[in-house]
């Protein structure tokens, strides 16, 4: 990408932002689709079935937004715990449609087996305006920290506080968007008033862990699953995904973990084309994982394995702001 490109209208490129251009940006945002309409309507219709809880809200000047939380209706306390997260980045669309459509269709398979708690839609400002931070040009996933800034991770962290120890596997659904080049990458490096360095869109799906509590027998047989109904983003001519180099670079500014991408293998028995010849939409990433989870439950027996499913975080954790849930898990204890 030039440079052209990358310019980003807000600030004095090489001067991080203050007030007025967080202001700025903010005035920039606007609602282009509604949480009330697309996800807790679907929320709403689960509660026959399963027990929604209202967690926290979030209070900005645009508007109040609450958080909802559901559970395994015959929650068990001698079971161990299974946490899934969508929408921690509110742009990344089919995490949160991906959570709810495993609650609606799958969910019930695990009656008995374990219980299961799934936070949905973390950033429900950040979805309805297709954003990746919040009102204050936070990233959540960068803000799960003691007392931290970002209303989305102080309530996250609050709900599953009580039940550290207890969880046997955390999915955390994300998603490598298109725009993540032509707008959230700009947006990172005028925010902190550093050059833009552009970065990779992997074409696939593919599983970031944990590279202190290494899980690969987990990480490859969800991949093998997952190869089954859409395709795994291309290894690198190392034999890693495209965008593990980018968590090997980033490691250095993440205080609590490290993160790498899990191998690529095995690839499917037939490479999609490339973009440009492609005549089919895209198929959506997060998603794919539910058709095939049941079939990988029996490789969950380690405590605490992480999947970060179906996209790289394209913003490089700040000082202060460590990667992710589980890692201000950590950084709490």
């Amino acid at each position: 990408m030039n440079t052209a490109a990358a310019f980003y209208p807000v600030g004095t490129p090489g001067q991080p932002w203050g007030a007025p251009e967080r202001a700025q940006w903010l005035a920039r945002q606007t609602v282009q689709r509604s949480y009330a309409a697309e996800v807790v309507s679907k929320i709403d219709a689960l509660r026959e079935r399963f027990d929604v809880s209202q967690y926290g809200e979030l209070d900005y000047p645009s508007g109040r937004y609450p958080l909802f939380a559901i559970r395994s209706r015959n929650w068990d306390e001698a079971l161990p715990v299974m946490l899934v997260t969508g929408g921690v980045h509110g742009y990344e669309t089919s995490g949160v449609q991906g959570a709810l459509q495993f609650v609606d269709q799958h969910a019930a398979d695990y009656t008995g087996r374990c219980n299961l708690l799934i936070a949905p839609c973390v950033s429900p400002w950040g979805y309805e305006r297709i954003q990746r931070w919040n009102a204050l040009a936070l990233d959540p996933n960068r803000s799960f920290v003691p007392d931290s800034p970002a209303q989305e991770s102080a309530a996250l962290m609050a709900l599953v506080a009580p039940l550290q120890g207890r969880f046997l596997v955390h999915i955390d659904l994300h998603e490598t968007t298109d725009s993540d080049e032509s707008e959230f990458r700009p947006a990172l490096a005028a925010r902190d008033g550093k050059p833009f360095e552009p970065g990779e869109i992997p074409d696939g799906f593919y599983l970031c862990a944990d590279s202190l509590n290494p899980q690969p027998a987990f990480q490859q047989a969800v991949n093998a699953e997952v190869a089954k109904v859409t395709h795994i983003a291309p290894a690198d001519a190392q034999g890693r995904s495209s965008v593990r180099r980018w968590w090997r670079r980033a490691s250095s500014s993440i205080r609590s973990r490290r993160w790498d991408c899990a191998p690529a293998s095995p690839m499917p028995a037939t490479p999609p084309p490339p973009r440009s010849t492609r005549t089919a939409p895209r198929p959506r990433r997060s998603n794919a994982i539910w058709h095939r989870w049941r079939q990988c439950a029996g490789h969950w027996t380690t405590r605490w394995p992480i999947a970060e499913c179906g996209g790289r975080d394209a913003e490089p954790a700040h000082p202060g702001e460590p990667g992710g849930l589980s890692a201000g898990l950590q950084a709490c204890r």
